[in-house]
C-alpha cells in the first residue's frame, strides 16, 4: 500500500531527539495527489488543505505544501499542495527549527534548517521570515519556552516577536486560538515563563492586560489547566473581563470565581458563623453535590491542609442533606415559607456541629 514518499515531521521527531516520549505522529507526503491517496484507501479530513487518515493506523498524513500570506491574522493564506512541493519547502513554512526536522520511513533524518544544532544548543529559533506571517506563533513560542524550560529564545526571534506584537497583528487572532494556546501553557509545569515571554515581547497588552503588572507564580506539579487558571493573580472583576475577551469555558471560570469568593472563607471555616458557612455551601451547590466544593479545596497548595479540609467540609455539607422537616413541622408550610423553615433548621444543626 505504501507506494508514497512520506516522512514523520514536527513534534514527534523533536521529542524523540530530546529523549522524550513522542506523542501522536504527523506525516508529510511528498510527490502525491489527493486522488492517489484516496485510491490507496486514505480518507480525506482536511478542508483548508489536504489531510488524510491512514486506512489502518488512522494517523494523519498531509500533502507537502507551501503557504503564502494573502490576508491578515492567522488566516488568509494561499496554499499550494501540488506534487511539485518539496519536503524542504514544506519544512520551511514551520515555526521553529526544532519543529522543522523530518524522519523518513527508513529512519533517516532530514534537517535543512539545522534544527538538531538548535536542539543541542537549547535554542528556540524561527525557521524563516515567513514566521511573521502567522501571529499565533508568538503564543506558540511562549508555550514552547514554558515547555522546554532550559531553552532560550534566539535574539532575532524575540526581536521578530516584538515587532509582530507592536504591529497590531495579534489583535486579528480569534479568541478561541489564543485561549487554546493559553490553556495548553497553563497545563504545563512552568506557566510563569509563558507569561514572562509574552511580557518581554509586548504581547500581553491586547489579550491579557490583567497580567501586565503581575505574573502567575509556579503552580503545583500535576495541577490541571483549570486549577492553574484559578490560581492566576486576578480578582473577580478581572476574571470576568478576561473570560469575556477569551471566551473562557464556564468550567474554568466557575472554579476561578469560586476561589475568589469562597476559598479563604472555607480555609477558616471554624471562624465563620453557621449562616455564613451555610451560604458558602449553598453558593457552591454543595447541598446537591460536593463536586464544586471538593474541586475548590483541591486548589489548596498545602497537601496536609487540603486533606484535612476535604475530610471535614464535604461531610458537613452531606450532613446538612439529612436535616429535614418532620411531618409536624411541615404542617401548613408551602413554597418560600417551607424553604425558609428548612434552612433555619439546617443552620441550627450546622451551628451545633461548629461548636464541637
Amino acid at each position: 500500500m505504501e507506494n508514497i514518499q512520506c516522512h514523520i515531521v514536527g513534534g514527534a521527531v523533536r521529542d524523540e531527539l530530546l529523549g522524550r516520549a513522542p506523542g501522536d505522529r504527523d506525516w508529510v507526503v511528498v510527490g502525491s495527489t489527493p486522488e492517489q491517496l484516496i485510491d490507496l484507501g486514505y480518507v480525506q479530513i482536511g478542508r483548508d488543505f489536504p489531510v488524510f487518515l491512514h486506512p489502518e493506523s488512522k494517523e494523519e498524513y498531509a500533502l507537502a505544501r507551501t503557504e503564502r500570506k494573502r490576508g491578515i491574522g492567522h488566516t488568509g493564506f494561499q496554499v499550494d499542495a501540488s506534487p511539485l512541493v518539496t519536503l524542504e519547502e514544506d519544512l520551511q513554512r514551520r515555526d521553529l527549527t526544532i519543529n522543522a526536522i523530518a524522519k523518513s520511513a527508513d529512519g533517516r533524518l532530514i534537517d535543512p534548517y539545522n534544527g538538531q544544532l538548535d536542539l543541542d544548543n537549547k535554542i528556540l529559533r524561527h525557521v524563516s521570515p515567513a514566521f511573521a506571517e502567522d501571529p499565533l506563533r508568538v503564543f506558540r513560542v511562549a508555550r514552547f519556552a514554558a515547555l522546554l524550560t532550559d531553552f532560550s529564545i534566539a535574539e532575532e526571534t524575540m526581536a521578530l516577536m516584538s515587532t509582530m506584537s507592536k504591529s497590531g497583528e495579534l489583535q486579528t487572532l480569534s479568541a478561541e486560538r489564543v485561549w487554546q494556546e493559553l490553556s495548553k501553557a497553563l497545563a504545563g509545569a512552568n506557566a510563569k515563563r509563558f507569561f514572562a515571554v509574552l511580557a518581554q515581547c509586548h504581547a500581553l497588552t491586547h489579550w491579557l492586560p490583567e497580567l501586565l503588572k503581575v505574573w502567575p507564580q509556579s503552580t503545583n506539579a500535576g495541577a490541571s489547566a483549570a486549577q492553574c487558571f484559578a490560581h492566576l493573580p486576578l480578582v473577580e472583576s478581572e476574571y470576568l473581563s478576561l473570560a469575556e475577551r477569551l471566551r473562557v469555558p464556564n468550567s474554568f471560570l466557575q472554579l476561578a470565581l469560586d476561589r475568589c469568593q469562597h476559598l479563604q472563607h472555607l480555609v477558616n471555616f471554624r471562624a465563620l458563623s453557621a449562616v455564613s458557612l451555610y451560604t458558602c455551601f449553598a453558593s457552591l451547590q454543595a447541598l446537591h453535590s460536593d463536586e464544586r466544593l471538593v474541586a475548590l479545596l483541591d486548589l489548596l497548595p498545602d497537601p496536609e491542609q487540603r486533606v484535612e479540609l476535604i475530610a471535614q467540609l464535604p461531610p458537613l455539607a452531606e450532613g446538612l442533606k439529612t436535616v429535614t422537616l418532620s411531618d409536624a413541622e411541615k404542617l401548613g408550610l408551602q413554597g418560600r415559607a417551607f424553604g425558609e423553615r428548612l434552612k433555619a433548621k439546617r443552620i441550627t444543626w450546622l451551628e451545633s456541629q461548629l461548636q464541637r
